[in-house]
């Protein structure tokens, strides 16, 4: 008897399985995976709809919000001028972003480009998200920030930001002499064929096949979220649209095989940790595996059971997204949804103890995955 119930469920993996529940339930609305495994797309799933009430089902080329999965965008396109001099990380940001304060005037002109893009900008976690989704001006808030307390030395701790992420698209603006979106454009989405890929509200509801967003509390109904505007004013944190096909594109860039777009050097520099983040270890705690994470260029790092992991998360509005891999084994997993949802966030996990062959998400009878 458990030889034959060993058989039937080594037929989907533990992570397919979590995939498939999650994508067949009524704790999502929409979704969209991909996996990417020795330089090709191993695999893609879609489940669920782009609305509820709706017969049109999400598909391969579904366009959903990616959020904050956008600023590793911004940090490959910066480290390309940088490799091609007409840029340089250690460039203070106040120069390219004049409006810019903070608390004691010699702080503001310390912080560089790449202390905007590892978030070591000295203020509190999220400074004044609050002022963008009142629909205050990205210039206008950056003013205000010598209103905030700093919580150490610029460049001598971590605090996730949008506002002041989002100054680094000043610097490619004036560096690559075009829009900032232009810039990922003509660098990125182009030459790697993303043809899903854009900028922006319109963008995102311009065709049919996009997600609506949907969240919901306890016991209720999913409630649509309407999509606003402001952090698609802050666009090298938090603008880009994308299907799954397009962000499964931009992980095997990741992962090396476009050394036309983005070099070993340039792949190099953006994953390499440059401050660690108690706060994230803290916040991802559910994850039992790691045993420590860092912030690299536009990108997380964990160590993940004594595995590199390297990977961003985003979350906005109801849309929820994650990319990840595992550089020496190879592979990567791409995760799209339009719900507000937290049983999304635990597929990943189970897709890399799966890659890892931990222990408490197998069961080995006679060599046989159960």
């Amino acid at each position: 008897m458990l030889e034959s119930s060993c058989a039937l469920a080594s037929q989907d993996s533990p992570f397919e399985k979590a995939l498939s529940d999650l994508g067949n339930s009524d704790q999502i609305v929409g979704l969209a995976a991909a996996v990417v495994r020795d330089g090709k797309v191993a695999m893609v799933k879609t489940y669920g709809h782009r609305e509820t009430g709706n017969v049109d089902k999400v598909n391969p080329d579904t366009i959903f919000r990616i959020a904050s999965l956008s600023k590793a965008f911004a940090a490959a396109v910066a480290v390309q001028l940088e490799q091609e001099d007409r840029l340089s990380l250690s460039d203070p940001a106040i120069a390219s972003n004049p409006s810019f304060q903070l608390k004691g005037h010699s702080q503001a002109r310390s912080a560089s480009l790449e202390h905007v893009l590892s978030h070591r900008l000295s203020l509190p976690p999220y400074a004044y998200d609050n002022l963008l989704e009142a629909n205050i001006a990205p210039e206008k808030i950056l003013s205000e920030m010598r209103k905030v307390q700093p919580i150490c030395a610029v460049g001598t701790c971590y605090a996730y930001q949008n506002v002041g992420f989002n100054m680094i698209a000043s610097a490619i603006e004036i560096a690559d002499k075009k829009s900032y979106a232009e810039s990922v454009q003509s660098r990125i989405f182009t030459p790697l064929n993303m043809e899903g890929a854009s900028f922006g509200k319109n963008n995102l509801m311009k065709g049919d096949n996009w997600a609506h967003s949907y969240r919901r509390r306890p016991n209720e109904r999913w409630s649509a979220v309407n999509v606003k505007e402001p952090y698609y004013d802050v666009p090298a944190a938090g603008g880009i649209n994308a299907n799954v096909i397009d962000m499964s594109k931009w992980l095997l860039a990741q992962m090396g095989h476009h050394q036309e777009v983005l070099s070993q050097i340039a792949l190099n520099r953006l994953h390499t940790p440059q401050v660690p983040t108690a706060r994230e270890s803290r916040r991802v705690k559910f994850m039992h595996h790691v045993n420590n994470t860092h912030y690299g260029l536009g990108w997380r790092i964990y160590d993940y059971a004594g595995s590199k992991v390297i990977n961003h998360s985003g979350s906005v509005e109801g849309y929820g997204a994650q990319i990840a891999f595992l550089p020496e084994k190879g592979v990567g997993l791409i995760l799209l949804t339009n719900s507000k949802t937290r049983d999304f966030w635990r597929i990943l996990p189970k897709f890399l103890d799966q890659e890892l062959g931990l222990e408490d998400d197998f069961c080995k009878t006679e060599n046989q995955l159960c």
